[in-house]
Formats: structure tokens, C-alpha cells, sequence
């Protein structure tokens, strides 16, 4: 298929859907042949990769990833993009191993916020794993960022939104949500970012504002403005 754009997803299920729509919706697009051409890959057996980060058992994960690039590069791709944010800490372990780029989701959110209120302070909302490579804080103080993360208690809850809520086919839990964002308010945190896909399905749900950043919103973009075509807002 002609100048495809490749998708890893799976991880989970409902963010790569969610993904898909934002991509179609926000794509400048009259007919059927104005979209783009893409080829999602659906692993949901992906190995769960905060606990293979927080063990130390990367091998998993990455070759199953590894693998998933390489058959979209054999499928003609011409860049990859990847809905998971944990997945990311493998991404620079294979990005030299296809010769087709990997739209980086976290560091183009992070040159993104950059531009929107540079200097400030910036709330991470992700999983233990996330939080333990210091995916985005890197990202984030590169761009000359300030950076919180939340106390272990309100981490508890972020993983139980996660894991227990939206991975586990529930709705989130509106009075934990209201816990966590007090705290990453009280802090001053001038955005936050929702570094995990599942995070990204309770703002769509939830209708959450601006103050929240979704790194997904802003790889969709970059997806549409890599195929050449024009990016709408809605």
C-alpha cells in the first residue's frame, strides 16, 4: 500500500481505536482517497512493559517490538508511530535497526509544550515505568522545562486509573481523579501530561481541558503532517 504510515498499537486496545478516530477526524479529507494510508498493527500481546521495566527483563518487549517495526517496514511504511508511551524506552534500542523513521511521541510533545509556555512547570501523569526512565523528564528539561511528579500515594492512584480502571474495562473513578489533580494543581503545575494511552482515553471520555496535554493529539498530527496532508482542528 502506498506510502502507508505504520501504527503499533494494542497497548491498549481502546487508546489505539481512539488513535484511528483522532487521526481521520482531525485529517483535512472530502472523500475516502483523501485520508491517510495506514497499517495498524494491534499487539495486545505485547508483554506489559512497565513490568518488565521496573524488573529488569527487557528482552520481551523489545524483540516482539523489534519485530513489529520490522514487518512494517516490509509492508512498504514510510515512518512508524507508536501509541504506547512506556514503549518508548525501547524505541532508541531499535530505531537504528529499520531504515524508516519512528515519529517520536515523546519528544515531539515536549518541543510542543515548549512552544506553548516555555519555562513552566510540568506535571507528569504516567506509569511506574514511565515515571522510572524518566522518559519525559529528560524530554521535558531538554526543552529548558520544569518538571513535577506526584507523591507515592497519588502514583498509587494514577496506576489504579490505569490498571485497574480503564485497562480492566471500567470508566474512570471521578473522586480518585479529583485526588490526583488537587495535588498536581496545588503544585503549579502550568500543564499536565498524560503519558499513558489509557490517560488519553479518560480525557477524550471525560471531556478534560486544555491544562491536560495528550501526547497521542499531538502524534496523531504529526502522522497527518508527515503523510502531506493538512491538519484541522476540531
Amino acid at each position: 500500500m502506498k506510502d502507508s504510515i505504520g501504527v503499533i498499537g494494542g497497548m491498549g486496545p481502546l487508546a489505539s481505536q481512539l488513535f484511528y478516530k483522532m487521526v481521520i477526524e482531525h485529517t483535512h479529507a472530502q472523500k475516502d482517497q483523501d485520508h491517510i494510508n495506514m497499517i495498524i498493527l494491534s499487539d495486545a500481546s505485547m508483554p506489559d512493559r512497565t513490568e518488565a521495566i521496573l524488573s529488569g527483563h527487557y528482552d520481551e518487549p523489545y524483540h516482539q517490538l523489534l519485530e513489529d517495526v520490522r514487518l512494517l517496514e516490509s509492508c512498504g511504511c514510510k515512518a512508524i508511530g507508536i501509541t504506547c508511551n512506556t514503549s518508548h524506552f525501547f524505541v532508541d534500542m531499535i530505531k537504528d535497526k529499520i531504515n524508516i523513521p519512528i515519529i517520536h511521541m515523546i519528544r515531539e510533545t515536549a518541543a510542543d509544550i515548549s512552544r506553548l509556555c516555555p519555562g513552566e512547570l510540568i506535571g507528569i501523569m504516567a506509569t511506574d515505568g514511565t515515571i522510572k526512565t524518566e522518559l519525559y523528564q529528560k524530554a521535558l528539561k531538554e526543552q529548558g522545562l520544569r518538571v513535577f511528579t506526584p507523591s507515592e500515594d497519588i502514583q498509587k492512584e494514577v496506576m489504579y486509573q490505569i490498571y485497574d480502571r480503564i485497562k480492566n474495562g471500567q470508566s474512570y473513578d471521578a473522586a480518585s481523579w479529583c485526588r490526583i489533580e488537587t495535588e498536581y494543581r496545588k503544585a503549579g503545575c502550568g500543564k499536565v501530561v498524560l503519558a499513558c494511552t489509557e490517560l488519553s482515553v479518560i480525557k477524550a471520555d471525560e471531556g478534560l481541558g486544555d491544562w491536560y496535554v495528550d501526547p497521542m493529539e499531538i502524534l496523531a498530527r504529526r502522522v497527518i503532517e508527515f503523510a502531506g496532508r493538512e491538519y484541522i482542528m476540531r
